[in-house]
């Protein structure tokens, strides 16, 4: 072979490298917990200073009309898929709803599958057992909460977001620091990890759910100011995060990782507490949206997104047309060149069109509700769960219509004007709903027994409620006066005999139930132990056959019964 085709095979190779390198990218998909569209300085806000967010916007591709889930889970669960969350499992945030079908590829899954190293720190809530964690989705780097929240039940005693104990792949571990600061810290260390492979990072941070708190340098400016203490935090949470994203982009230019990794930034909802919560509130700021966190009204979930890739998305331009977090994965398949998984239809489209500055874009129509355990079909009179359909033009709010383009506020309910765009925004709901629904509310179990996870644990944030409703704020767990039960739905992988601590409080931080008499019930299994007021737990032990199950207990007093807020179930192998 010449000198020549030598050199010109070298320049083909090459260019395929870089073509390569192009074609797959690094991604980091920054998702912040209860920060609205307007908490950014860039964006309106009055009184907060983001230049790092502000620069990111500058650099990037805008989403204006982008929407998610009015709450935690639900967006998480849908971004994770591509696909509703009424779909696929986790449309609530308890109540064993926060947990992801195991049948669900997630965006984790396939970046690992297609070659790509992953790795995700913060808040994953959509379940923390097998298989349902962060380390059996995909994910091979974890450091992550429990539950929903840093200090809700089922995480270590004694978080309040500073000097916390997460978890790392599994295992408990004291970290030092705001909480903030921690994950952004595991997402550098990941990073500067040496390996050829590209990465993928999802950082779903747990700021700025409440409770709000944050050094006092983040919220004084803002209580001087004389807002409330929870605004304060809030705004100072939003500051601490906008200091520790110009240490996440300092440290992609630093090692020339710009041009090579695609930055997706996003909230999960809509803003927590920056909004007017009475009329004469002279700091709340919402973009002019109506509603909040929580809400169907617009305010509840169009959220920021913001998309960086140096050199090849168009900095400072925006799309105008509607979009969703379900329309990343399968946008994220198409600009990495990933492998698509199989059989799996995604709800979300393939934005690349108009990542690319393409125009002809098709008319779509997006669902959101609010569920709770069961899933209810929405209704246009009478009590409903609350329930939008979102087209470019209208925005239908249980029966309620607004035309979104000329009255962003939501302040023109002009239902009675068009009753046939309600009758068919109505209709398109109807058949959503029908086809989301298909699974009759199937429950996402606890497995039982697995070589996995044995013991495994769960509590009361996990149970189907029968009587009162869930708890997840840690003193409730002490109420006497409380009295609420629920159960479980699990499946028993393996028959054998096993063992059931149960508890009022966790191992960590262990107390006296109060209770005279306890029982359990698993299947056809019932049991029943009386136990002294000052005893902390006690245990069952017995033969399960493989299979589904519902299991419940009681913990019995003078005032009347609830149920064991703690359980734990192992297999006893031989």
């Amino acid at each position: 072979m010449s000198c020549h085709l030598l050199a010109v095979v070298g320049l083909l190779l090459g260019l395929c490298v870089s073509a390569g390198a192009v074609e797959r990218p690094n991604v980091i998909v920054i998702v912040t917990d209860d920060q609205g569209y307007g908490d950014i300085s860039s964006q309106g806000h009055p009184w907060l200073k983001t230049p790092q967010l502000d620069r990111l916007r500058e650099e990037s591709v805008r989403l204006e009309d982008y929407h998610v889930d009015p709450y935690c889970t639900p967006t998480r669960a849908a971004l994770m898929t591509g696909r509703y969350c009424t779909r696929n499992g986790a449309w609530a945030v308890t109540s064993g709803r926060q947990m992801l079908y195991p049948n669900e590829t997630t965006m984790a899954e396939v970046f690992r599958d297609s070659g790509y190293r992953t790795g995700m720190f913060g808040k994953w809530h959509l379940g923390d057992t097998w298989p349902y964690a962060p380390r059996f989705r995909g994910f091979e780097d974890v450091v992550c909460h429990r539950a929903g929240g840093v200090d809700e039940i089922g995480n270590p005693e004694g978080n309040n977001y500073f000097d916390d104990t997460y978890f790392r792949n599994g295992k408990a571990e004291r970290f030092q620091g705001y909480c903030t600061d921690v994950f952004f810290d595991e997402t550098l260390r990941f990073i500067r990890e040496e390996d050829e492979r590209p990465f993928f990072v999802y950082l779903p941070l747990n700021a700025m759910h409440s409770p709000f708190t944050v050094a006092e340098r983040y919220w004084k400016r803002f209580a001087e100011l004389g807002m409330k203490k929870d605004r304060a935090n809030f705004l100072g949470m939003i500051e601490n995060l906008d200091e520790n994203l110009g240490r996440l982009m300092a440290e992609l230019a630093e090692r020339k990782l710009d041009e090579k990794t695609l930055v997706i930034f996003m909230s999960d909802n809509g803003t927590a507490v920056g909004h007017k919560a009475t009329p004469d509130d002279r700091f709340g700021f919402n973009a002019g949206m109506r509603g909040n966190k929580g809400s169907v009204y617009e305010g509840g979930h169009r959220v920021p997104c913001f998309v960086r890739w140096k050199g090849q998305l168009k900095a400072g331009s925006a799309i105008d047309e509607l979009t969703c977090h379900r329309d990343w994965l399968p946008t994220l398949i198409d600009m990495c060149g990933l492998k698509a998984p199989e059989k799996v239809a995604f709800d979300g489209k393939n934005i690349v069109p108009l990542l690319k500055g393409g125009s002809d874009w098709p008319e779509r129509t997006f669902f959101i509700e609010r569920q709770r355990d069961y899933l209810k079909k929405g209704r246009l009179e009478g009590p409903s769960i609350p329930f939008a359909v979102l087209t470019e033009r209208w925005r239908m709010v249980n029966g309620e219509l607004y035309e979104i383009s000329v009255d962003s506020e939501q302040k023109r309910n002009v239902a009675d004007r068009h009753p046939k765009v309600v009758r068919e925004l109505y209709q398109a709901y109807e058949a959503y709903f029908a086809d989301v629904s298909s699974h009759d509310s199937a429950y996402t179990r606890f497995m039982l027994g697995t070589d996995e996870e044995n013991p495994i644990a769960f509590t009361v944030r996990d149970w189907h409620p029968t009587v009162g409703n869930v708890i997840w704020s840690k003193p409730q767990l002490s109420d006497d006066k409380l009295y609420i039960n629920g159960y479980w739905a699990v499946e028993v992988t393996k028959g054998g005999r096993y063992e059931f601590r149960i508890s009022r409080h966790p191992r960590d931080h262990e107390k006296p139930m109060g209770a005279k008499e306890v029982r359990l019930e698993i299947g056809a299994e019932k049991l029943i132990k009386e136990v002294k007021p000052t005893d902390k737990s006690v245990s069952f032990e017995c033969e399960l056959a493989a299979g589904p199950a519902i299991l419940t207990t009681w913990l019995k007093d003078d005032g009347g019964e609830r149920g064991a807020y703690h359980v734990e179930v192992k297999r006893m192998v031989p």
